[in-house]
């Protein structure tokens, strides 16, 4: 049973290299986690220098994410270009609708579709799989409407497959935690602003300097709901505890609360209207 799974697995990468290999030159859309790291990688060694990796920073975009998608792009070797995006000057983006993230990839595929077209690089790549399509993902509306491909999920690869494989490459980031941009810790309805935006910023970056990995700071007005990886809650609410309570309520809160059901992918939608 091991064995078909290996093959399996083999069969999926062989293909997603295939895939690659068909493409003249691509743009991939790098934020350094899982997926697109896995996905440049690959790219690169099939591809070599017909390959650029661009990362998008904002206010949305914390700065050690930006400061590991350089390292990791100087680790594989290919070319990497940042740039901004301004999805905070976006009003559908600042309203913070259940479809916020369908403007927010409509400005950031624009924007790396002109840098494509400028560079001859004639695909334009994401690094959705094939678990990302049970999720709500109003993003992927842009990307159609963009001409994005999706490698991943076209090679029918998982998110557990893909860490397999990024270990087997040796990539560090085969076990980093799940990302999303900031503006995902808002619920809809509620406006996303830029001072609201640091403001979850800071707090998260008091956490991580604590050492915690699996979190998410959930804004609700002077409430900051804590979500927390299961082998972390006993920090947060034992040992840690005065310490947690204090950078939380220095980045500007006045109440910290710990989720109980702890960290979980898009728990803003289950009050989604």
């Amino acid at each position: 049973m091991i064995e078909t799974a290996e093959i399996i697995l083999a069969d999926k990468y062989q293909r997603l290299r295939e895939i690659i290999g068909e493409m003249d030159g691509c743009l991939i859309g790098f934020s350094g986690g899982v997926d697109s790291t896995f996905l440049f990688k690959v790219a690169v060694d099939v591809l070599a220098g017909r390959v650029l990796a661009v990362t998008a920073t904002s206010a949305t975009y914390p700065e050690r994410e930006l400061r590991e998608a350089r390292e990791l792009a100087a680790l594989i070797g290919g070319r990497h270009r940042v740039m901004v995006s301004e999805e905070l000057d976006i009003p559908e983006f600042q309203d913070n609708p259940r479809d916020r993230c369908y403007y927010c990839k409509k400005e950031l595929f624009g924007k790396m579709r002109d840098i494509a077209d400028r560079e001859g690089l004639p695909c334009l790549l994401d690094g959705t799989n094939l678990d990302d399509l049970g999720d709500h993902r109003p993003g992927r509306r842009a990307a159609a409407e963009l001409g994005v491909r999706s490698p991943l999920e076209e090679a029918g690869l998982s998110k557990g497959d893909i860490r397999t494989l990024s270990k087997a490459l040796k990539l560090p980031t085969w076990n980093k935690p799940a990302f999303a941009c900031l503006s995902s810790r808002f619920p809809y309805g509620t406006a996303i602003t830029a001072e609201r935006v640091r403001q979850v910023g800071r707090a998260e970056d008091g956490l991580y300097a604590l050492g915690f990995r699996t979190l998410r700071v959930r804004f609700h007005g002077d409430v900051a709901r804590l979500e927390l990886g299961e082998d972390e809650y006993a920090a947060a609410t034992g040992p840690l505890r005065d310490k947690v309570i204090l950078c939380v309520k220095e980045a500007g809160f006045a109440y910290v609360a710990v989720d109980l059901q702890g960290y979980r992918t898009g728990s803003m939608n289950e009050t989604a209207p």
